[in-house]
């Protein structure tokens, strides 16, 4: 009887533990979030949905690419226009998502056919975001480094998206 103790004991132990290890601990807090409107590139699978109940009121309509990196938020929202690429990244801090209007924000892209991109992102107050136009429209799939420094500490994400 005292050996079926605990055997039930490990036997429970382990199944936490095992449990525990699958559901990931801590490293969602950087895995891309992507809400429903956004296009994607099957590289980039959410773990959870991104709710716009929790953006700023001017927040653009249409979502975009979510990524959480700490205490910040960064989204980016792709849109073409003409013969460019125009990226919005909303940088956030906080459960409150405060906009944060003092970062240096670059993006570095790698455009459809393989060639490398850098464009610096300027801070566009009205709208609470930092913006900036890619000269390329071309369909693919892009990947994009967004490397923001806010205040000497660096805070980066990265992207996958397709037009």
């Amino acid at each position: 009887m005292k050996t079926l103790k605990v055997l039930l004991l490990t036997a429970s132990s382990v199944s936490l533990l095992f449990l525990s290890a699958c559901s990931g601990g801590g490293n969602q807090a950087s895995a891309p979030v992507i809400s429903p409107a956004a296009s994607s590139s099957p590289a980039a699978s959410p773990s959870t949905a991104s709710s716009s109940a929790n953006h700023d009121a001017d927040h653009k309509a249409g979502g975009g690419i979510v990524v959480e990196s700490g205490a910040y938020h960064l989204e980016l929202v792709p849109e073409k226009e003409g013969s460019e690429t125009h990226l919005d990244l909303f940088l956030q801090k906080g459960d409150n998502h405060e906009a944060i209007p003092d970062a240096k924000v670059t993006a570095q892209v790698q455009l459809p056919d393989g060639s490398q991109n850098v464009v610096n992102m300027t801070y566009d107050a009205a709208g609470k975001h930092y913006t900036a136009m890619l000269p390329s429209a071309a369909a693919g799939e892009y990947k994009v480094a967004v490397q923001s420094d806010i205040g000497g500490e660096k805070v980066n994400a990265r992207y996958t998206f397709k037009q």
